[in-house]
């Protein structure tokens, strides 16, 4: 745990890109309004005979700072990547900042699968003729080297892999760099990890992705702590927070969406997909501890919540045994499925939409809940203060992250 204070770092900027809408005025109208867009997926390389089913981007507008061949060349992880911080750029008046007191994190590694699968495909019985580009874009660096061109970046960027908890361990790193002082201005990014047909196969094989069962209608295979779940439904998408202290944001007189109160990360020392009821409790009890709260201050939990069958089970027990069965609770992943890497962004942007609006979105498919004591937010949104919320994220290989946030005005 750092040793100075957690309570003096904001939220001043907001990007967002999903299959439910780009930037945040879409999203957050899709959002509230209980909309998805689950099918079976029709992008090139996501389908090898299968009827894989997830929520894909269907509208992409390139920025202006980015030149026509760099958008042409770049894979799809690339662009949905500029497009959204674009969004958190500008929102946070980037362009006023120091470029050299800026640093970018982004959540994901090997981002640009299905990019990558097509390519083999396309040149495998002609290997001399690989692009050159080949040589770049297979590297976790890419990314980052596209946005710090593109957006004048000097201060430092580099990527973290936490599976499933990429996002929101992106998040902790860029809070660590603003408060050791490396920069004065962190972007955290959850990128979007666009799989292919062989990581589809991959995770439907080892039951964490949903299977085909709802095929035939694919908007209601994305069931969180539903009794008829059978695994998660992938999302595309792609979250950008930008994270800095009270004093710089007001130098650009940028918005601050909410204070960062504590969070915690930990390890089950455990290689393999399956949950830790232990490791969740953990990171649970330490960012309440770190923000100074304890359970009953929590007005709002948005869960991991991916609709797996042994994952959910497991996430509410620690929710329970925590303290925490009176807070509200509401599943993002059934809107837009579950990004991924993207996940533990994007998640916590709809816990500061909805903490800022004091209103939560509804669950979808939540017809019989695995534990209807809970205080669900079901089929219809519902208004509710919000003070104190607080946002997990898991991943394969034993990573547990837990993020609390507290609305300005309680905090002032």
């Amino acid at each position: 745990m750092p040793n100075c204070k957690p309570t003096d770092l904001y939220i001043t900027g907001l990007g967002v890109t999903s299959s439910i809408g780009q930037g945040v005025g879409s999203f957050s109208a899709a959002m509230f309004a209980g909309r998805q867009k689950f099918t079976v997926m029709q992008r090139p390389g996501r389908q090898h005979g299968n009827a894989f089913i997830g929520a894909e981007i269907t509208e992409l507008s390139s920025p202006e700072r980015v030149p026509a061949k760099i958008w042409r060349s770049s894979s799809l992880s690339g662009q949905v990547a500029m497009v959204t911080l674009e969004e958190a750029w500008q929102d946070a008046n980037l362009d006023q900042a120091d470029p050299k007191r800026i640093g970018l994190v982004i959540g994901g590694s090997n981002l640009q699968q299905r990019d990558l699968v097509q390519l083999y495909e396309r040149y495998r019985d002609k290997v001399s003729f690989v692009p050159p580009s080949y040589g770049v874009s297979f590297l976790d660096s890419d990314l980052c080297g596209l946005c710090t061109q593109q957006f004048g970046i000097q201060g430092f960027a580099y990527t973290v892999g936490g599976a499933s908890a990429s996002g929101q361990v992106a998040v902790i790193q860029a809070i660590q760099a603003v408060q050791s002082g490396q920069v004065d201005t962190c972007i955290a990014m959850g990128a979007m990890l666009d799989i292919s047909y062989w990581e589809c196969q991959a995770l439907q094989s080892l039951g964490a992705m949903g299977t085909e069962r709802y095929a035939h209608d694919p908007a209601k295979a994305c069931r969180p702590f539903d009794q008829g779940r059978d695994g998660f439904i992938y999302g595309e998408n792609c979250g950008v927070l930008v994270i800095e202290r009270a004093e710089t944001a007001a130098l650009r007189q940028a918005a601050r969406y909410a204070k960062i109160s504590g969070w915690a990360m930990g390890m089950d020392a455990n290689r393999n997909p399956n949950p830790s009821y232990e490791g969740e409790v953990r990171v649970i009890k330490e960012a309440l501890k770190h923000a100074g709260l304890s359970a009953k201050d929590i007005d709002y939990i948005n869960p991991h919540g991916t609709g797996s069958p042994a994952g959910d089970d497991v996430e509410l027990r620690a929710l329970r045994d925590c303290g925490l069965s009176h807070a509200s609770i509401n599943a993002t992943k059934s809107l837009i499925g579950h990004g991924l890497s993207a996940a533990g962004t994007i998640e916590l942007i709809a816990t500061v939409l909805q903490m800022r609006a004091s209103r939560m979105h509804p669950t979808l498919n939540l017809i019989e809940p695995i534990d209807p004591s809970l205080n669900w937010v079901r089929e219809k949104e519902a208004s509710r203060l919000i003070n104190h919320a607080i946002s997990l994220s898991m991943g394969f290989g034993g990573m547990n992250t837990a993020v609390c946030l507290q609305k300005i005005e309680s905090a002032e």
